[in-house]
């Protein structure tokens, strides 16, 4: 079995795989790329010493990628599929010189806005980092920012180039992973957005199931703002968010699939004074305080709808958070009311944390589920997570 190595990422040597590829020869992937065979030659040989292994069998014939290129082969033609257009729309030729560091240095820059806190950010003398930036602009023969006061402010064509490396390089990272399953080690990592809806059952019981079958993979889960996370998802960072779907989709690199339907449900702490009541109305409702989702979250549109539904103005006096945790002790130690996702609110309802109002909102059931970016192709480690999720789903 091979053990785990690391892909180098000299994007240079790299883009010789398609090329020795497609011309089934070393001699035709130098004749396109501008060097020679013996650079050529000395390339391979580097990248198939720091993988473990021969990408290519040579013979009389020609040179035909092992099953192992081919696994590495895929990923690195997507890699450059996402690079190259966004390196020559912003100069021809530029994709024959921009080099990893000089992206990876771009990259951070545009994210911090200052050069200084890049090079800190990177582990890196804030001269590297300038100087990898500036001759990428000098390459492409423009300025990739505006030098405000305020700091370093990308341009458009800056933050396209960024977007597109940075989902490059979330490639070739999931080339690594494809490796790791290619020789039977568990390999890559899985980073899961987590909304509120996701957290009280459904991701809990597919991560046992996830770790009880794959004891060594990494799984992060980030709780942040549903807008960070598709952030996250769209630059590659983020593999899935689980949670409420949007309606319509919230951007053309993104699909959405369902998993199973919720209903809202409004909730008073056990001693509320409304939680023995039989004859409450809405207006009753209307005026106690509230804990709520945040602005903006699909929830908390349809609680605002309820009451404009019926002719009311929707409570003001309210606390924004989208903690079942929170919202539980909140409740349990005031009289405030809750507006929570009905799934979330069976576990407490079940044990007595948390008490149905007998009216309850008369809106549409949401639609659950995993959002993902449109052109990814999982590791086999992510493809069993969504599985694994789905089954969860399944079981509710």
């Amino acid at each position: 079995m091979t053990t785990g190595r690391t892909i180098p990422r000299n994007l240079r040597h790299l883009r010789l795989l398609p090329a020795i590829a497609d011309h089934r020869s070393l001699t035709g992937a130098a004749q396109v790329s501008g060097l020679s065979q013996t650079a050529v030659t000395h390339a391979l040989h580097k990248l198939e010493t720091a993988v473990g292994s021969a990408l290519f069998d040579r013979n009389s014939a020609g040179a035909f990628p092992t099953d192992r290129g081919l696994v590495l082969l895929a990923r690195v033609r997507r890699a450059l599929d996402r690079l190259d257009p966004a390196l020559e729309s912003l100069a021809p030729g530029l994709s024959r010189v921009a080099t990893h560091s000089q992206l990876t240095a771009l990259i951070t820059t545009a994210q911090t806005g200052n050069v200084s806190l890049a090079a800190r950010q990177l582990g890196l003398a804030q001269p590297t980092v300038h100087r990898a930036v500036t001759d990428l602009e000098r390459a492409a023969d423009r300025s990739l920012f505006d030098r405000a006061r305020s700091g370093l402010v990308p341009h458009r064509a800056c933050l396209s180039l960024c977007r597109a490396a940075r989902l490059a390089f979330a490639e070739l990272d999931q080339a690594e992973a494809d490796l790791a399953e290619f020789d039977g080690r568990e390999g890559g990592r899985v980073v899961l957005g987590a909304l509120p809806l996701s957290r009280s059952d459904l991701l809990p019981a597919a991560l046992v199931a996830f770790r009880q079958e794959r004891p060594e993979t990494p799984v992060i889960v980030h709780d942040s703002r549903y807008e960070d996370l598709l952030a996250g998802l769209i630059a590659g960072e983020v593999d899935a968010i689980i949670g409420a779907l949007r309606n319509p989709a919230p951007a053309a690199e993104v699909e959405q699939r369902p998993l199973f339907e919720d209903r809202l449900c409004f909730v008073s702490g056990p001693e509320h004074p409304l939680a023995g009541e039989t004859s409450l109305t809405i207006e009753n409702l209307a005026r106690w305080p509230w804990i709520v989702p945040r602005e903006g979250a699909p929830a908390r549109l349809q609680f605002q709808e309820f009451f404009a539904k019926h002719g009311l103005r929707p409570p003001e006096n309210v606390i924004e958070s989208g903690s079942v945790l929170l919202m539980r002790e909140t409740l349990r130690q005031s009289d405030m009311l809750g507006c929570i996702s009905g799934w979330q609110a069976a576990a407490e309802v079940r044990h007595r944390l948390m008490t149905p109002l007998p009216v309850q909102p008369d809106v549409p059931a949401r639609k659950i589920g995993v959002t993902l970016r449109r052109d990814w192709m999982p590791t086999t480690a992510q493809r069993r997570m969504l599985d694994l999720l789905t089954e969860a789903a399944r079981n509710l």
